[in-house]
C-alpha cells in the first residue's frame, strides 16, 4: 500500500529536476536572461561533458556480474516484439519505414538516464530500482541507439539508391564513401555526389562524396565565419561531432556567427498573443542596453513560429529545412496518405534542386542510354524527400536493390562513423570496460580521477534538465505536431509502451516489485536521443519534439498514477 510518506519521498527525488527545468524555461521566456549564444554554450557543455560523464559514472559503478538477466530479457523482449509487430504491419499494410522508426522510438525508448534513475530510485529504492535503471541505460546506449542509427542510415541508403539508380541498382556491387561524409541522411548537411563506375561486366562501383559546390561553400563559410551573414545561421560545434543549433535557416546550413539583437530574439520566442507589443518593449530594451535601433527581422526569422533552438548529441552539422521538416507532419495512419505527401516533396525537390531540366540517370535527354565509358555523376540533394516506393506513370513498381551484403556494408560504415563522433559512445564503452575490470579484480579508481569525474557528473542531472528547459523555452510551440498527432503519440508513449512491457515481463516470469519497476520505467517520458536522431534525419521531428516536451510535463502525474495503482 502506497502511503503519503512514500509519495513525499518520490516527490523529493523528482521535483528538484522540474525546478531546474522551470528555472531554465523562465530564464528565457519570462526573465530574458539568456541569449541564444549563451543557450548554445550551456548545451555544448551538457552534450560534451555533463551527460557523457553522467553516463560513465552510472555505468562504471554498475556491477556487470550481478545484472538481473530476467529483467533485461523482459526489456529486450518488449523492444523486439514491438519491432516485429511494426515490421509485420509494414509488410501487410504497406506501412512506411518512417512510421516504423517513429513508433518504435515512442513505444520503447524512454528517458531512463535523466528522468528514470532518480524517479525509480525515489519509488523503489536505490538498491533495486537504481541498479536496474543503470542496466537499462547500458543496453540503450550500446544496443538500441545503435539499432536506431542503423534504421535511419538504412532509410538514407535506400533513398539514395532508389533515387539515383532506380533501374540499375541491382548491378551495384560495392559502395565507397569518402571520409568527410558522415551520414546519408536527407538534409545531412551537404549535397552528395554518387559517382558510378561501370565495369566491362556491367557491374557498378559507386563512390559517394560531397559535391564540389558544398565543399566550396564550407571553405567560404569557414573563411568568413566572423562576418555578417544575410540570414540567421546556426552556430554549431564541430568538436567531437556535437552540434548545438541556436537558430536555423531553411536555405544554407553553413555555420556562421549570428547577427541579431536581443529585441528580435525575444520578440520571436515570446508567446503568440501580444507579439507586437512584446517586440516593441524588447526593442526599447535593446536600444537602452546596446544602442542599436530595431532592425527588420531577417528572412530566416520571418516565420516566427518555426524551430528556434535545439541541442544535438550527434554528428551531422545541418539543420533540417523548414520545407522538408513540415512536409510529413499531418498524417498518422489516416487522412492524407503518407506516400502522397512524400511524392509532393519529391516533386518540389525536383523543381528546386534540379532546376526542372537535368536528367541525372544513365539516360540521355532523348531517352536513349548514355555512353558510360567513364565515371557517371549523379547528384543527391541534401533535403531530398524522394519516395521509398517510387512510382512510374502513377502506378507503383518494384525497384530492385543492391545485394543485401552490399547495402549492409554501406550502412555499417555510416553507423560506425556516426558512433565514433558521439562522446556518449566513448563514455558508455569506457564505463563498461572499467566496470568489468573493477568488479572482476576489485580495482578501485584512483581518488584523483574519481573526484575529477564526480565534480562534473554530479551536476549532470541538473544541467541536463536545465538544458531541456532552455530547449522547451525556445520552441515555438509545446505541441508542435498538432493536437491529434500529439494525442496519438502520448497514447503510444504512456499506454502502448507500458502495456507491451507488462506483457513481456509476465512472459519471462517477472513478478512483484520487479514487474512494477518494469512497467513504471516504460511509462517514463520520451528519450531525448531519439528526438535528436529524428531531427537530424528529418523523420517526424515535430512528433518527437512534442513527445519530449509535452511528455516531460505530464510524465510525473502519469508515473505516479502507475505507481499508486501497482501498489494497491
Amino acid at each position: 500500500m502506497i502511503t503519503a510518506a512514500d509519495l513525499y519521498h518520490v516527490l523529493t527525488a523528482v521535483v528538484p529536476l522540474y525546478v531546474a527545468m522551470t528555472l531554465a524555461y523562465g530564464s528565457v521566456r519570462w526573465w530574458r536572461i539568456f541569449t541564444p549564444d549563451q543557450c548554445s554554450g550551456i548545451n555544448r557543455f551538457v552534450a560534451l561533458f555533463a551527460v557523457p560523464l553522467l553516463s560513465f559514472h552510472f555505468i562504471s559503478s554498475n556491477d556487470p556480474f550481478a545484472m538481473n538477466l530476467r529483467f533485461l530479457a523482459a526489456d529486450t523482449l518488449q523492444k523486439l516484439a514491438v519491432l516485429a509487430l511494426l515490421a509485420l504491419w509494414c509488410r501487410l499494410r504497406n506501412g512506411s519505414l518512417d512510421w516504423l522508426i517513429t513508433l518504435f522510438s515512442l513505444s520503447t525508448l524512454p528517458n531512463t538516464l535523466v528522468m528514470g534513475i532518480p524517479l525509480l530510485r525515489g519509488m523503489y529504492g536505490p538498491a533495486s530500482a537504481g541498479t536496474l535503471m543503470v542496466q537499462i541505460v547500458v543496453l540503450q546506449c550500446i544496443i538500441w541507439y545503435t539499432l536506431m542509427l542503423f534504421l535511419f542510415e538504412y532509410r538514407g541508403a535506400k533513398m539514395l539508391v532508389m533515387e539515383q539508380f532506380p533501374d540499375t541498382a541491382a548491378d551495384i556491387v560495392s559502395f565507397r564513401v569518402d571520409s568527410d561524409v558522415v551520414s546519408l541522411a536527407a538534409g545531412g548537411g551537404a549535397d552528395l555526389q554518387a559517382e558510378a563506375e561501370v565495369g566491362e561486366d556491367g557491374r557498378m562501383r559507386v563512390t559517394v562524396r560531397k559535391s564540389t559546390s558544398s565543399r566550396s561553400e564550407a571553405a567560404c563559410s569557414h573563411s568568413h565565419s566572423h562576418s555578417h551573414s544575410q540570414s540567421m545561421q546556426p552556430r554549431v560545434s564541430n568538436l567531437s561531432g556535437v552540434e548545438i543549433y541556436s537558430l536555423q535557416s531553411s536555405r544554407n546550413p553553413t555555420p556562421r556567427g549570428s547577427s541579431f539583437n536581443h529585441a528580435e530574439f525575444f520578440n520571436i520566442v515570446g508567446d503568440a498573443k501580444g507579439d507586437e507589443e512584446k517586440g516593441s518593449a524588447g526593442a526599447g530594451a535593446g536600444n537602452g542596453t546596446g544602442g542599436h535601433s530595431p532592425q527588420p527581422l531577417p528572412q530566416a526569422l520571418a516565420g516566427k513560429r518555426k524551430d528556434l533552438h535545439m541541442f544535438v548529441w550527434s554528428s551531422s552539422a545541418s539543420p533540417v529545412s523548414e520545407r522538408a521538416a513540415g512536409g510529413a507532419m499531418h498524417v498518422f495512419g489516416g487522412g492524407a496518405d503518407h506516400g502522397d505527401v512524400l511524392a509532393k516533396g519529391a516533386q518540389a525537390y525536383d523543381e528546386y534542386g534540379r532546376g526542372g531540366g537535368d536528367d541525372f540517370s544513365f539516360r540521355n535527354k532523348n531517352g536513349g542510354v548514355a555512353n558510360v565509358d567513364g565515371p557517371t555523376l549523379a547528384k543527391l540533394g541534401s533535403n531530398s524527400t524522394a519516395q521509398l516506393h517510387p512510382k512510374d506513370d502513377g502506378e507503383e513498381r518494384a525497384a530492385a536493390m543492391p545485394p543485401a551484403s552490399v547495402m549492409t556494408r554501406l550502412i555499417l560504415i555510416m553507423v560506425w562513423r556516426k558512433l565514433i563522433r558521439n562522446p556518449n559512445t566513448y563514455s558508455s564503452l569506457i564505463g563498461v570496460v572499467w566496470s568489468l575490470v573493477s568488479y572482476r579484480w576489485g580495482i578501485e579508481m584512483p581518488a584523483i580521477i574519481a573526484k575529477s569525474i564526480s565534480i562534473l557528473s554530479d551536476a549532470g542531472l541538473g544541467m541536463a534538465m536545465f538544458s531541456l528547459g532552455l530547449f522547451m523555452a525556445l520552441q515555438p510551440r509545446i505541441i508542435a505536431c498538432g493536437n491529434k498527432l500529439a494525442a496519438y503519440a502520448m497514447a503510444v508513449r504512456f499506454l502502448v509502451g507500458p502495456a507491451m512491457m507488462a506483457a513481456a515481463s509476465l512472459a519471462v516470469g517477472l513478478r512483484g516489485v520487479l514487474l512494477h519497476i518494469a512497467i513504471v520505467q516504460a511509462a517514463l517520458p520520451q528519450g531525448i536521443v531519439p528526438f535528436v536522431f529524428a531531427k537530424e534525419y528529418n523523420v517526424h521531428p515535430n512528433i518527437l519534439s512534442t513527445a519530449v516536451i509535452f511528455g516531460m510535463l505530464i510524465a510525473l502525474p502519469i508515473t505516479l498514477v502507475y505507481y499508486i495503482l501497482l501498489g494497491l
